[in-house]
């Protein structure tokens, strides 16, 4: 029997099944394909968590679910998120343990000056945002001990994010990243070792259940900034930078539907994006990992020739 039950095996639950027995508590991964982190005190389940039925079962006698599932395709979300929500919530109040839920700042929406905090109202007018709110609000009239922590986007070993997908393909091949978004405007990014931190400290604190709470991240960057970090990391010259017209995305999305889900966002890139996380530091002592630590982090993981001329790790 798992102390605790992860859902999903990305960056997110991968790091918190990590932690989790590093503290020597027992973990039981459950995915669609059974994947996960080997360790001895890991167990790694095979089955479709968005069958209520069965996590209600996989969950007996656990103390936390942590639900850090999240499908790979934006195009997905309305068809996947709520069922896997449906389940989770069921499972947590069948078993009477706590739901930790990892979130996202997609349900505020646009905020004046960028600018949120853990009180910011979740005003989105976006499909994705809504459902991130009715999501949350599901959870909250549910009758269980719950939390959603949130974060920015995410940087760190195996984080699926403007590292991976545009600037580590442009550093590898010597060439140029196009960047939708506007180059040289604060971004906050979070470092998914301090998600995972966050959600096991906050789903054993009972002062944290019924609200949700943000993860402390470091002092916002621009993308050009970040590039550059990025770049001293793998010790490899600066990649250039082209900023992509804003219409281009919006156009393609007429045909194209994840150009269409992802220009939905797109007003992440194209104004200041700052999250303010002090009332989750100074209630539970957390703190955010170095930007520069969590750079190397990732780019040790994943990236090819670096300075110290060893070849690229396996995945």
């Amino acid at each position: 029997m798992a102390e605790h039950v992860v859902i999903g095996a990305g960056s997110i639950g991968t790091n918190v099944a990590r932690l989790l027995v590093k503290r020597g508590e027992s973990v039981r991964i459950v995915t669609r394909g059974g994947s996960g982190p080997e360790h001895p005190l890991i167990e790694r389940v095979a089955a479709d968590a968005s069958d209520p039925a069965r996590v209600t079962e996989l969950s007996r006698g656990a103390k936390v679910i942590y639900h850090c599932a999240n499908p790979p395709s934006y195009t997905m979300w309305e068809h996947l998120l709520p069922p896997l929500q449906t389940a989770v919530i069921a499972a947590a109040k069948a078993n009477d343990a706590v739901l930790a839920l990892a979130g996202s700042l997609y349900a505020y929406g646009r905020q004046p000056g960028g600018r949120m905090n853990e009180h910011t109202p979740m005003a989105a007018t976006g499909r994705k945002g809504r459902l991130r709110r009715r999501m949350w609000e599901q959870a909250l009239a549910a009758g269980i001990r719950t939390v959603e922590v949130r974060g920015s986007d995410y940087i760190g070993k195996d984080a699926n994010g403007i590292y991976s997908l545009l600037i580590e393909p442009a550093l590898k091949k010597g060439r140029a990243a196009w960047i939708t978004g506007d180059l040289d405007l604060p971004h906050t990014f979070t470092f998914n070792g301090d998600m995972a931190q966050a959600l096991i400290t906050l789903a054993h604190d009972e002062r944290a259940w019924g609200r949700a709470w943000h993860v402390p991240s470091p002092p916002a960057v621009t993308i050009r900034e970040l590039a550059r970090r990025y770049a001293v990391a793998a010790g490899l010259p600066p990649v250039k930078l082209i900023r992509m017209p804003r219409f281009a995305m919006r156009t393609a999305g007429l045909v194209v539907p994840i150009a269409r889900e992802m220009a939905e966002m797109d007003y992440q890139w194209y104004a200041p994006f700052l999250m303010d996380a002090t009332e989750t530091a100074d209630t539970f002592g957390l703190t955010a990992t170095d930007l520069d630590t969590a750079i190397r982090d990732q780019v040790g993981a994943r990236g090819g020739e670096h300075a110290e001329g060893r070849p690229r790790s396996a995945r």
